[in-house]
């Protein structure tokens, strides 16, 4: 009689443990061919990626209805024993339960979210992929100059939420303040050197102070900042030896590198456009006694 309860129990097992592997993989077939289908008709890449992950989650839940659904008559005795075992997990898992809290906090908040540039830590970079456990990272910089990626990908636990300060470079302003420096000689018309970096500045950056404005203001709406000078700014200071300008202007959180190089070449042609009546200067030493 006991082997006959014990194969029936066995058989028992294996029938559901049969359903659910069928189930799994129904589950992920269908996943599949609904994934391809968005891969052919979504173009844009980050609705791509929205809707890849969305099956993703609604396929894991699917399957976590399904053990349930197969497992019904068993959940009082399963409670019980996740209960007892409930201490222990918490333990061992608390880095992993950490991350989990962290994911749940980045979707209810949306402090940061795929597509946004950062600074974690010491870590900068784009975030590419959020999941469940880690957030992944195309980092930028290091030892390569400028905004520019090194092709080093990196994955963060999302605890990171709650351990670490997070920089965001593009959430509601997905722009940036960037200055550069111009020295010219004394002896330069600095009238007509102000007027040449302000017409470069505004050639360049104007369409970027213009979006920024609407941005701006949508940002003032949300949080308690003052009005902020969007628009090309172009100071001096002087010296004995130059006179030197500073350009401020917007940026393109993604295009810094860019523009600054765009600047540079037409401040150039611009210098070079007036006939000697501003001279970049350069250090020089000059001797006035041989003994």
């Amino acid at each position: 009689m006991e082997a006959l309860s014990e194969n029936i129990i066995q058989n028992d097992v294996i029938s559901r443990l049969i359903l659910i592997a069928i189930g799994v993989v129904v589950i992920f077939l269908v996943g599949h061919f609904v994934k391809k289908m968005f891969t052919r008709n979504i173009t844009n890449n980050s609705n791509k990626y929205r809707a890849n992950k969305a099956v993703n989650f609604f396929g894991y839940f699917l399957i976590l209805i399904a053990v349930l659904l197969i497992y019904e008559d068993k959940l009082g005795n399963i409670g019980m024993a996740m209960g007892m075992a409930g201490a222990g997990i918490a333990f061992a898992l608390q880095e992993v339960i950490i991350s989990i809290a962290g994911w749940f906090n980045i979707m209810l908040t949306g402090n940061v979210s795929v597509g946004q540039r950062v600074k974690i830590g010491e870590l900068k970079g784009d975030i590419i992929d959020i999941g469940i456990m880690n957030t992944t990272i195309m980092e930028i910089g290091d030892w390569v100059d400028g905004d520019l990626y090194n092709g080093r990908i990196v994955t963060l636990a999302n605890s990171f939420v709650f351990k670490e300060n997070t920089h965001n470079y593009s959430a509601e302003y997905p722009f940036l303040w960037d200055e550069l420096t111009v020295p010219i000689r004394t002896e330069s018309d600095y009238r007509l050197a102000k007027q040449l970096f302000m017409n470069v500045l505004e050639e360049i950056c104007g369409d970027y102070a213009r979006k920024s404005t609407v941005q701006w203001k949508k940002l003032s709406n949300k949080y308690r900042v003052e009005e902020a000078q969007v628009q090309p700014m172009v100071s001096l200071t002087f010296d004995e030896n130059w006179i030197t300008f500073t350009l401020r202007y917007i940026v393109d959180f993604k295009k810094r590198r860019s523009t600054k190089d765009a600047i540079f070449t037409h401040l150039l042609e611009e210098i070079k456009k007036s006939d000697g009546k501003v001279m970049i200067a350069a250090g020089s030493l000059e001797i006035t006694n041989v003994d």
